[in-house]
């Protein structure tokens, strides 16, 4: 170790110290060094001696011991509740009528009392006909005379604080169980020892100057700048880390997918949490005997139980589309279409309920649209599911959108993400035709997060959308996993301060 830099870097209160702790026979405490005038405060000796102990030229002892002492002398004073019923009952002749004893003892002291009478076996109640008596037990007698071990130990207490080694832990207990009557108080001992390095610089010269950190005019012009000491800084020395102030993560994260896609010309559209199965389910070509619909995977709510469609002219068209098809050239689902499970209120399953809204206000082309949205499913919670989660979601309505535009975009998207490698595979969805999966190359492996394809003719008919709309749902949690490398999803969900002090995203 080099001393001689060690001591250059001292601050003068760390000098200070390493001096009275020399004269001090190498050991003290904060209490004996304001004492002895080497110092005013003790956080100023603390400060110093923790520096001290990070270059290795001191050592910090601490001991903490815990003491119980009176909270409340006025309450300790009249004696405890119980005391002052026995003293009640036995001048009543060793047993009273509970309703008397209400009346001694008022503002519900009594019902306190009895608790504690029965809890230490005291006192029992005795029923006569529709009285109940409260009647001393041989152990309530023999108590009257005498002070029980909670007594004792208060009137110990009330001389000095008692340290916790010289107390019955139950009896503690039970005091600490009566409100305000007790008290902890923690006392930490602290002693700070020079270490042999610590020695060693003390021997080897320690000048005490003032020392100054900044070079003023004042200094400069006065000529004090030649008796003082400028503080030299050493950038290796530890330092406590600073936690700025940031957003969380996933904010973040959808403040940086929103700045996206309006870069590249897209608005934001929204819905509301609560929709009828006509705007989820229905209005996207679901079939109303589809699994989707049913209680494992849909929140349906009970109050309201039914949300109001209104148009009834479009209710219709998509009655004819399911049944028949329409005029889309479909044969539709079959059998009979119910206006009533329509109607069903529901959490929304998918933020597709976003885009679909979006187009029945906006069928003509070209539109572009996105939305971050919370949707809700009935799953179990594990590390990958959770049963309220959030979708990326979007359209674009074209004249000449096709399915290479929509793969095109995606890939665009996924690469300003920091996904390179990206990959289409086939797939199905009541709504979309063709319909397709995205996965991405990430750790290895090729991961999917999410769906897309071209709305169907039997989606955007009732609306009147001549031109193609393509469409795509992705995973937000899942992307916020992928790149940050998260393998349970409920930690992007925990309130944990000192992970997001940690966190590195910007």
């Amino acid at each position: 170790m080099d001393i001689s830099g060690i001591i250059e870097g001292l601050s003068y209160n760390e000098r200070k110290l390493l001096i009275a702790l020399d004269a001090s026979g190498g050991t003290s405490t904060p209490a004996d060094l304001i004492k002895a005038g080497d110092f005013e405060l003790e956080v100023e000796i603390m400060g110093a001696a923790s520096w001290l102990e990070s270059k290795g030229l001191v050592k910090i002892d601490e001991k903490i011991r815990k003491f119980f002492e009176i909270a409340d002398k006025g309450a300790v004073e009249s004696g405890l509740p119980e005391r002052r019923a026995m003293a009640i009952i036995d001048g009543s002749g060793g047993k009273i009528d509970m309703n008397a004893l209400s009346e001694r003892m008022p503002g519900g002291e009594d019902k306190i009392a009895i608790g504690w009478l029965k809890r230490k076996g005291l006192a029992e109640i005795i029923s006569e006909g529709v009285t109940k008596n409260l009647v001393l037990t041989v152990k309530g007698i023999s108590l009257l005379t005498s002070k029980m071990d909670d007594e004792t130990l208060l009137e110990r207490m009330a001389a000095s604080p008692i340290h916790e080694s010289d107390a019955d832990h139950t009896v503690i207990k039970d005091l600490k169980g009566r409100q305000g009557m007790i008290q902890e108080r923690i006392v930490t001992d602290r002693s700070i020892t020079l270490t042999d390095d610590g020695r060693k610089a003390v021997s080897a010269g320690i000048e005490l100057k003032e020392e100054v950190t900044d070079v003023t005019d004042r200094l400069i012009q006065s000529g004090d700048w030649a008796n003082v000491r400028f503080r030299k800084y050493d950038i290796g020395t530890f330092a406590p880390s600073v936690a700025p102030a940031k957003k969380h993560p996933l904010t973040r994260l959808g403040n940086e997918i929103r700045q996206l896609f309006t870069n590249m010309g897209f608005v934001e559209m929204s819905s509301e949490y609560v929709q009828p199965a006509f705007w989820n389910l229905d209005v996207l070509f679901t079939p109303q005997d589809h699994p989707a619909r049913d209680l494992q995977d849909t929140f349906y709510l009970d109050n309201p139980s039914k949300a109001d469609i209104g148009d009834d002219i479009l209710v219709q068209k998509v009655k004819d589309i399911h049944e028949n098809g329409g005029s889309t050239g479909s044969t539709g689902w079959g059998g009979a279409w119910s206006r009533e499970k329509a109607e069903a209120a529901l959490l929304r399953t998918h933020s597709t309920v976003s885009s679909i809204r979006y187009i029945a206000e906006h069928p003509d082309a070209p539109q572009k649209a996105f939305s971050i949205s919370r949707i809700f499913r009935n799953e179990s919670i594990d590390s990958t599911h959770l049963p309220e989660f959030t979708q990326i979601e979007g359209i674009i309505i074209d004249e000449n959108g096709n399915f290479n535009m929509l793969i095109s975009v995606i890939k665009e998207f996924y690469s300003k993400m920091g996904f390179d490698k990206v990959r289409i595979r086939p797939a199905y969805f009541p709504y979309t035709e063709p319909s397709l999966e995205v996965e991405v190359f990430f750790n290895g492996k090729w991961m999917e997060l999410g769906g897309a394809g071209i709305f169907r003719p039997e989606v955007v008919e009732p609306f009147g959308v001549k031109y193609p709309v393509l469409a795509w749902g992705f995973g937000f949690e899942r992307l916020a996993m992928l790149k940050w490398d998260i393998r349970d999803i409920r930690d992007l969900y925990i309130s944990d301060i000192d992970d997001l002090k940690k966190s590195t995203v910007f």
